[in-house]
């Protein structure tokens, strides 16, 4: 019988605050379990707007502390309601001068199973992250789950291949790449890098983008959020570049050991020829 999961993630257009943006999110959960999806996942710093097109101190006031915050104590409640596996981003702060972009992920059960945070931090016009975020320093965690076992990558580290690389040597099977990317930037790339990342690691990919243009900047983000397989496919069409949808797709995860055995990227790595690529 096939290892089959039914999951789903959502792309959103911001509400103008975080209670309704909470709110609707729940109810894209509650939607998504109806149509018997078991894990869903949301987009980068899913319960505020992408402060970081400018550099203020203001926004640090959407911060919160990670389990124990609002925001994901009501997702540990809304994933007993529903469940579901869920994969929640949001501003973390750890104490004082501590802040961090990180994604908690909950059990089905409503179990608080851990947190991923952001290694790779930008810094460029549109994207002051730097501005808000400490570096990642929780290494690649991989989440054993209801579904099977689940990592997150955050946005901007797309570009690095070497976090794709770690999740797949720690047995992830399904990638949860919540975003905020914007139309011109590096749009040719979205369709690219993240399939790319599936093959090379032979696992599913979950790739999520923002959807409109918000109030802090000039920023317009084109949705097109998918689920990639490990053959660099995706599964179903892509979502629209302009409007909010919740994505439901089924990831068929006895593909992940057709694919190894026939492409056996994993047999053939030589990490013993790879010193280099850590050398600063």
């Amino acid at each position: 019988m096939a290892n089959v999961v039914r999951a789903a993630l959502v792309q959103a257009t911001w509400t103008g605050d975080t209670a309704s943006m909470v709110a609707k999110h729940e109810e894209h959960a509650r939607e998504a379990a109806r149509q018997g999806a078991k894990i869903i996942g949301f987009q980068e710093v899913f319960n505020a707007p992408y402060f970081c097109q400018v550099q203020e101190p203001e926004h640090y006031r959407w911060a919160e502390p990670v389990p124990d915050g609002p925001t994901v104590t009501r997702m540990r409640e809304l994933a007993r309601e529903t469940g579901m596996v869920v994969v929640v981003p949001v501003f973390e702060v750890e104490q004082s001068g501590f802040y961090f972009n990180t994604a908690a992920v909950i059990d089905a059960d409503g179990t608080y199973l851990g947190k991923y945070r952001k290694h790779h931090i930008p810094q460029v016009k549109g994207f002051w992250e730097k501005y808000y975020f400490k570096p990642g320093n929780l290494g690649w965690p991989v989440f054993d789950t209801a579904v099977g076992k689940v990592g997150v990558y955050i946005c901007y580290d797309r570009h690095f291949p070497e976090g794709w690389r770690q999740l797949g040597l720690n047995g992830a099977q399904l990638v949860y790449n919540p975003s905020a990317t914007s139309r011109g930037l590096s749009a040719h790339l979205w369709q690219l890098e993240q399939p790319a990342a599936a093959v090379a690691n032979e696992y599913f990919v979950a790739a999520i983008n923002r959807v409109g243009q918000e109030e802090y900047g000039d920023n317009d983000f084109y949705g097109t959020s998918y689920f990639v397989d490990p053959r660099g496919q995706f599964v179903g069409e892509p979502a629209s570049d302009k409007s909010e949808e919740l994505v439901v797709r089924d990831l068929d995860l006895d593909l992940i050991e057709e694919v190894r055995q026939q492409w056996a990227f994993y047999r053939d790595r030589r990490p013993d020829a790879y010193e280099g690529l850590v050398q600063p």
